[in-house]
C-alpha cells in the first residue's frame, strides 16, 4: 500500500484537488494531522473514507513544524510501506506521471534497491498581482499559477547530511535578493520506503540515516527525480500571510521573515519577462529541473 502523510491547518480550499490528484497517482490511504483548523478542514477530512485523521491544538512550531506528529504516525502505521509526505500546497509529479502510476515508480525503485525518491520544489505563480485571480476548490492550481523561474538555481552538496541543497526560484529573486543564503530550501525527499528507524530532520528537506539523501550521481550521470509544484501563491496567500505574521509558527527565526509576509500582503506581481509558462513534465525535464534517469 502506498500512503500519503501530511500536516495541515485551514486548507479546505486546497483539499479537493490535493486529495484527488494524489489518489489518481496511486496513494491508497492518507495519514493526516489537522492543526486547530476552523475553516471546515477537519470536518471535510473526517468524511473521507481513505483518510485517517488526527487533530492537535498544540504548537506546530514546537512539534518541529509537525514532524514529531507525523514521525510518530509513520513509525506506527507506515513501516514497510512507500510513503509520500507532502504539504497541502505541494503537488507531486514525476516522469510519466500522467501515464504511469506511483506503483510503477515504486516498483522500479524496489527493483533497483532504492529506498527514497527526491523532488525539487518548484514555486509556481500567476501573471499579475497576487490575489487578483480567484481560485475555486477542485480547480487545477496550475490554471492560475502558470509560471515559474527556470534558470536561477544554486545547487551545492551540504554536509553532514550529504544532500544536494537547492535554492533559487521566484522567492529568491523577489524576496531574498539581498540575502540569497536566506532563501527557502527547495530540495526535498518526499517519497520514502518507510522504516520505523527513519526520521525527517527539517521538513522533508533531509532525512536520517543520511545515506537516503545521496540521491544523485557523483560521477556526472543523473538519478531519477520529480517535482513538487508549489502552489503557495494562490489568492489565499494574502490572508494566510496576515495570519502567520501574527502566529509566528512557520519558521524557527520567525522575525527574519516579517518582511517576506509583509511583501506578500502587499500583493506583488511576481511575473517578469524571464518567467516561463508551465507546459508539463517533459518541459521541466528538458530544462534539467527533473530527470527520468534510467527509468524508461
Amino acid at each position: 500500500m502506498i500512503l500519503g502523510a501530511a500536516t495541515m491547518r485551514n486548507e479546505m480550499v486546497r483539499l479537493p484537488f490535493f486529495l484527488e490528484h494524489h489518489r489518481k497517482l496511486g496513494v491508497e490511504h492518507f495519514l493526516i494531522v489537522e492543526n486547530a483548523s476552523d475553516d471546515g478542514t477537519r470536518e471535510f477530512l473526517a468524511d473521507q473514507p481513505d483518510v485517517s485523521l488526527w487533530s492537535s491544538k498544540r504548537s506546530y512550531k514546537k512539534s518541529r513544524f509537525g514532524l514529531d506528529w507525523l514521525t510518530w504516525l509513520m513509525i506506527k502505521h507506515a513501516h514497510g510501506h512507500w510513503c509520500l509526505t507532502l504539504d497541502a500546497d505541494e503537488i507531486m509529479i514525476y516522469p510519466y506521471w500522467d501515464t504511469r502510476p506511483l506503483a510503477a515508480l515504486t516498483g522500479w525503485l524496489d527493483g533497483q534497491g532504492i529506498e527514497a525518491f527526491p523532488a525539487m520544489m518548484l514555486d509556481m505563480y500567476p501573471k499579475g498581482p497576487l490575489g487578483e485571480q480567484r481560485y475555486e476548490p477542485g480547480q487545477d492550481p496550475t490554471e492560475i499559477l502558470s509560471w515559474f523561474d527556470s534558470g536561477n538555481y544554486v545547487i551545492q552538496r551540504q554536509m553532514p547530511m550529504e544532500n544536494l541543497w537547492i535554492q533559487g526560484g521566484v522567492r529568491a529573486r523577489c524576496f531574498f535578493e539581498r540575502k540569497p543564503r536566506r532563501a527557502p530550501t527547495l530540495n526535498k525527499v518526499p517519497l520514502v520506503k518507510w522504516n520505523r528507524r527513519y526520521v525527517y530532520v527539517n521538513s522533508t528537506h533531509g532525512i536520517l540515516p543520511r545515506r537516503l539523501n545521496r540521491m544523485y550521481d557523483r560521477e556526472g550521470g543523473e538519478f531519477a527525480s520529480g517535482i513538487l509544484l508549489h502552489t503557495k501563491f494562490l489568492d489565499t496567500v494574502i490572508e494566510k500571510s496576515k495570519e502567520e505574521l501574527e502566529r509566528r509558527e512557520h519558521f524557527a527565526n520567525s522575525a527574519l521573515y516579517d518582511d517576506y509576509y509583509k511583501t506578500l500582503i502587499a500583493q506583488p506581481d511576481l511575473w517578469c519577462e524571464r518567467s516561463s509558462r508551465y507546459l508539463g513534465w517533459r518541459q521541466l525535464e528538458a530544462m534539467g529541473l527533473m530527470s527520468r534517469g534510467t527509468w524508461l
